[in-house]
């Protein structure tokens, strides 16, 4: 073992070293060829971070298998524990089992500043028995001695009956009888990866803090059946300060207690497996709690950089989070961050990451105060963080290697070139980024424009200007909308109206059919053309009314706004059961369509007079009428492939709170537009086009029925939303059914939906039917 610092001068690439280093990605970008020397200075302190872990540690993967050497790891006779502090002068274990007394229990250190101790089983019983709480105490130089919870725990508690009470420590080692096992395999990646964000504290219909098993039974088969494919955990690691939504991280390697167990997250992540649902989870290593007596922080003690884990003096700490920063170009800072990723996707089986505050990684600015132009000046200088830059190419490499099918998604809002490119040619390895420009455009129209001053060119360039090569996550809205002092779409569509307006027994107020037409309009040109992924906040997809506000002293500690109304979708007279019902027929067409995956995306028309958006993504056509008032009858829409369209989606169908204006029995053929080959001479430039109806604020996707092949008819898409719910009880069912045997190497086979009336399916008739169908039937 061995611990170091690699400075960014540490590296320098010769001309020499130059072909050793795969910096292709500048062939895909040739806007990057004059800041080659970045790329080789970056890519060459990666290659020689790798060199010093293979010779020092055995490689990169087992470098982050930190967690059995660091912690608490049990040994045939005994219980060894180990802690970094380089800055202790003495140390203790103390805790439960020795009442708190650490005389016989000191530690020793080593010339790398780890302390170590192994305590001895008493017989049949371990030296420090389960679910006990521990700290580490240690000397510093000022001979001042503190208790600290040591820093690999993987599992923290704090006294629910006091209030203020900082977290205890406690060592989790549960006998075989209750340990949970997992029953179930990973789900394969999907083509494109539909995305519910949760926060499982606040899952809850009633306002208190909801459990892992809890959100389990009974959220998951709701997220299941509104067709999402991934679900993405926040605050599943350890931070004391519950209001800040996950994002003060105290104890890395520990699962939030407020929800229950780290056997109980394991039961969470293997009841959604078995539901084919992958979970990726909020994972924050761009800053660290400042909390001293709970956290991380608490090991700083005045040391140098060298000896911390954080950088020292103004560079420790970001000044707008309040929270300590790490320092990544040190040793033992990367084998904690590193061990971390690993231990969350072996020991709990996630699936992926989603890494927070990416921007304030890239940076020493950390993004504050800066508005990114695009120029690349502004991503390739002195002002890029490249310890941070190698620490996330390191992680990336790492997670990839672990599991090739995980999922990684950055939040970055400057838009760094590279970001989502493969390490092995240059880039820094995400799968995606989120495109974080899309809700604020969203919010920018919702806020500040009328109706009429929407622009169909500027919604369309916002939604596609988007790096090619580098895949994004698309949203219409997160948590970050959803929270106190912002508005939902949903909120800023119909605010006080949500409160009143919403019963199906009265006729609905302007107000209500604006906004019940403009959230199902935004989130689905959202989904189909913003990225190459997409993703929806807990309860957003039904327009969760208000704001969400964590308890806290100034709404004196109440869970009231920190709660889903489950309630409001599941009464069958409220009119937020057409929001829900629309976002899980869009998720539907992307099951049966593939078309968010797929790389041909034509945005054909963007009318502005008319108010109407016109677009090709996949197979389908997209016809987006934004006019309050104007129906256009015999619109006339481009398209590639010549034939017979339908209906597959209509956002102003009966079941989706519409008022049923568009035909779903017609079929639409095709007219050849110019002339073969010659696009300047087509229709919008597209060599056929076909006419629709087109009501105001209604979107319609239409498919191209094949002549030959199978259909899929219009009644299997049109309104497809009545029953996805039950399904989900069958395919629970049929996944116990084929659970595999105690060794894990039976795989359930995939779970076909219910051919029964109960179960909303897509059927493919023969040919010869006319798969005619109505929005109603």
């Amino acid at each position: 073992m061995v611990s170091a610092i690699v400075t960014d001068d540490s590296s320098t690439v010769t001309s020499t070293e130059e072909d050793t280093y795969d910096i292709s990605i500048l062939g895909i970008d040739r806007g990057l060829e004059p800041y080659r020397d970045h790329f080789r200075y970056r890519v060459g302190r990666y290659v020689d971070q790798n060199a010093l872990l293979e010779k020092h540690e055995g490689g990169l993967e087992e470098f982050a298998r930190g967690y059995l050497k660091f912690g608490f790891n049990r040994e045939e006779d005994g219980i060894v524990y180990r802690e970094w502090a380089p800055a202790a002068q003495e140390a203790q274990l103390v805790g439960d089992f020795n009442g708190w007394d650490g005389a016989n229990h000191k530690m020793e250190k080593d010339q790398f500043g780890v302390w170590s101790l192994k305590v001895p089983d008493s017989g049949e019983n371990p030296g420090i028995p389960h679910n006990s709480k521990v700290k580490f105490r240690f000397m510093h130089g000022n001979g001042v001695w503190v208790d600290r919870i040591p820093a690999w725990i993987k599992y923290a508690t704090v006294d629910p009956t006091t209030f203020g009470a900082p977290y205890d420590g406690v060592y989790w080692d549960p006998p075989p009888s209750e340990r949970y096992q997992f029953k179930y395999p990973r789900p394969p990646k999907p083509k494109a990866p539909r995305i519910y964000e949760a926060h499982v504290g606040m899952s809850s219909s009633e306002p208190r803090i909801n459990s892992y098993r809890e959100f389990a039974d009974e959220v998951l088969p709701r997220i299941r059946g509104n067709n999402y494919n991934t679900v993405q955990l926040m605050a599943v690691m350890e931070h004391s300060y519950y209001a800040s939504f996950g994002y003060h991280v105290t104890n890395f390697f520990a699962a939030s207690s407020r929800s229950g167990t780290p056997e109980d997250l394991k039961y969470l992540i293997d009841k959604a497996h078995s539901l084919g649902l992958r979970v990726l989870m909020d994972v924050i290593h761009s800053h660290a709690s400042n909390n001293v007596t709970d956290g991380l922080n608490g090991f700083d003690v005045g040391q140098s950089s060298q000896e911390s884990y954080f950088h020292t003096g103004d560079r420790g700490y970001h000044k707008l989070w309040d929270s300590r920063l790490f320092n990544y170009a040190n040793w033992e800072v990367l084998r904690f961050l590193l061990s971390n990723l690993r231990w969350w996707l072996e020991e709990f089986k996630f699936d992926g990451f989603r890494f927070d505050g990416v921007t304030s990684m890239l940076y020493h600015h950390h993004g504050i105060d800066m508005t990114f132009t695009g120029n690349y000046n502004e991503y390739f200088s002195e002002a890029t963080d490249v310890d941070a830059v190698v620490y996330l190419m390191l992680a990336n490499s790492l997670i990839h290697d672990i599991l090739p099918d995980a999922t990684v998604i950055a939040e970055d809002v400057s838009g760094m070139p590279g970001l989502g490119r493969p390490v092995s040619e240059g880039g820094i390895g995400f799968d995606y980024r989120l495109a974080m420009a899309i809700p604020d455009k969203w919010i920018d129209y919702l806020k500040n424009k009328t109706d009429e001053e929407w622009s169909m060119k500027e919604i369309s360039w916002s939604l596609t200007n988007r790096r090619f090569t580098e895949k994004c996550i698309a949203y219409a809205e997160s948590h970050d909308q959803a929270i106190v002092g912002d508005k939902t779409i949903a909120f800023l569509l119909m605010d006080k109206e949500m409160y009143s307006g919403m019963s199906c027994l009265t006729d609905a107020s302007p107000a209500v059919e604006r906004g019940l037409a403009l959230h199902k309009m935004i989130h689905f040109l959202t989904l189909a053309l913003g990225g190459e992924g997409y993703l929806n906040f807990m309860g957003n997809e039904f327009g969760h009314p208000e704001w969400i506000d964590f308890p806290r002293e100034g709404n004196e500690w109440s869970y009231e706004k920190c709660r889903r109304q489950w309630n409001l979708v599941d009464t069958e007279h409220l009119r937020y059961q057409f929001m829900n019902a629309f976002d899980r027929a869009m998720n539907l067409l992307d099951d049966t369509f593939s078309f968010v995956a797929s790389m041909k995306q034509i945005v054909s028309s963007t009318n502005e007079d008319d108010k109407v958006i016109v677009f090709e993504r996949g197979d389908l056509v997209f016809v987006f009428n934004f006019h309050p008032e104007n129906t256009y009858d015999g619109y006339k829409v481009g398209c590639d492939l010549p034939g017979k369209y339908r209906v597959a989606l209509d956002s102003d169908a009966g079941e989706f709170g519409g008022r049923g204006r568009v035909g779903h029995d017609v079929d639409h053929f095709t007219s050849p537009e110019g002339i073969p080959g010659v696009p300047e001479t087509n229709f919008n430039n597209r060599p056929n086009s076909f006419k629709v109806l087109s009501p105001p604020r209604t979107c319609v996707a239409y498919y191209i029925v094949p002549e030959s092949e199978a259909e899929i008819t219009a009644s299997d898409l049109v309104g497809a939303d009545k029953t996805l719910a039950a399904d989900v009880g069958t395919k629970q069912e049929n996944f116990e059914a084929s659970a595999p045997v105690e060794d894990g190497n039976t795989r359930p086979s995939e779970v076909e939906r219910s051919e029964t009336e109960e179960t909303t399916k897509i059927k493919k008739p023969e040919a010869e039917e006319t798969g005619e169908g109505t929005a109603d039937e």
